[in-house]
């Protein structure tokens, strides 16, 4: 590989890795991935497909505006499904009801409307975000990858990168010469850059998921527990009445941190999720009691019996602040999303780190 020459060098192959080869190679710019493993494994295929452009402010909502653009282009050129779904955010309890009255938030359904949009029970009331969109987490980036390549983006599979500085990426299979190196490795950046993980407080978040048979969902939905996530909600005078009936009726939901929100791919199985647990490392051995929460939710939500198909773990990048961007040396960069919300917000973080790069267009 010595005497190899690009442009751009991108470590990891995520969907922000990916989405910075895609924005360069745009740019005509000569791009490589190098990725360590023989195929994307990781956050990015481990995920409900989300993509909720419309629930944030500030930086996030910038990134997420922009992603939203980049999602519709990269389904178009790489040839995967992607829905124009919308968010349904569904209140079964009155407290969950008076959150998203007390936001402020458009688009306030009945229990009639919420019913007609998703074969929930029990629902109050509920609101739709109309602009939010969807893709099937282990299609979309094999799809991207694919199609990168076939485009001439260059592909470094099972090479491991050692460093980068002077314009050179130092990996298992020698040196490539690049001008620029983007490090995107998720939530292994303490695996190479050690102090800027502990600068930023990087940890890792580990998920446990559940696939199940579907019930007909047209639409990404979440629940009173995801509203507690989003500070729209989550601000709301309403919020400690939520949190505390949850505290009393169902405390596994406190104390595996659970995000109850179902997705349903196009073959029509129901991703369903999702606990977190965050620590610098995160236990191979998982909770059987988190399933069975898991499972018994979904089965009250949709008011049915639901046959377990497959059971993993999730895991991301977590921080205190959203993202990371560091600049260790020259042209180097080190980025991250460190929250959940890479589907939403990476590709959008990725080109700001272009613009960085190699200017605004």
């Amino acid at each position: 590989m010595r005497g190899d020459s690009y442009d751009l060098a991108v470590v990891g192959a995520g969907i922000i890795g990916l989405s910075l080869a895609a924005i360069a190679h745009a740019r005509g710019l000569r791009v490589v991935v190098v990725e360590r493993g023989t195929a994307i494994t990781g956050s990015s295929i481990r995920n409900f497909g989300h993509i909720g452009t419309s629930v944030h402010a500030g930086e996030v909502a910038v990134y997420a505006e922009r992603t939203h653009a980049l999602w519709l282009r990269f389904a178009e050129q790489a040839g995967f499904w992607l829905g124009r779904t919308g968010t349904l955010v569904v209140a079964r309890h009155d407290d969950e009801m008076a959150m998203i009255e007390e936001s402020g938030a458009a688009g306030i359904l009945t229990a009639n409307q919420v019913s007609d949009r998703a074969p929930v029970v029990g629902a109050v009331g509920g609101v739709f975000r109309e602009r939010d969109l969807q893709v099937d987490p282990r299609e979309a980036t094999t799809a991207i990858a694919a199609w990168l390549a076939a485009s001439g983006v260059t592909f470094r599979w099972r090479t491991s990168a050692l460093g980068a500085a002077d314009g050179v990426l130092h990996t298992s299979r020698g040196e490539i010469n690049a001008s620029a190196t983007v490090f995107a490795t998720g939530f292994d950046i303490d695996q190479l850059f050690p102090a800027i993980a502990e600068e930023y407080g990087v940890e890792r978040c580990g998920l446990d998921m559940l696939l199940m048979e579907g019930v007909g969902l047209r639409v990404p939905t979440l629940t009173g527990s995801s509203m507690l996530r989003y500070s729209a909600f989550s601000s709301t005078p309403s919020a400690a009445a939520v949190r505390a009936r949850f505290e009393r009726d169902e405390p596994g939901i406190l104390s595996f941190d659970i995000n109850q929100m179902y997705t349903e791919r196009p073959d029509g199985t129901l991703l369903v999720g999702d606990t977190h647990a965050t620590s610098s490392s995160i236990s191979p051995f998982q909770d059987e009691d988190a399933f069975r929460l898991l499972e018994r939710l979904a089965i009250n939500m949709f008011g049915r019996p639901l046959a377990v198909r497959q059971r993993w773990q999730g895991v991301y990048a977590k921080a205190p602040h959203e993202f990371l961007r560091a600049s260790p040396a020259g042209d180097v960069r080190v980025v991250a999303v460190t929250t959940g919300i890479g589907m939403t917000t990476g590709p959008g973080l990725a080109a700001s780190v272009i613009d960085d790069l190699f200017g605004e267009q």
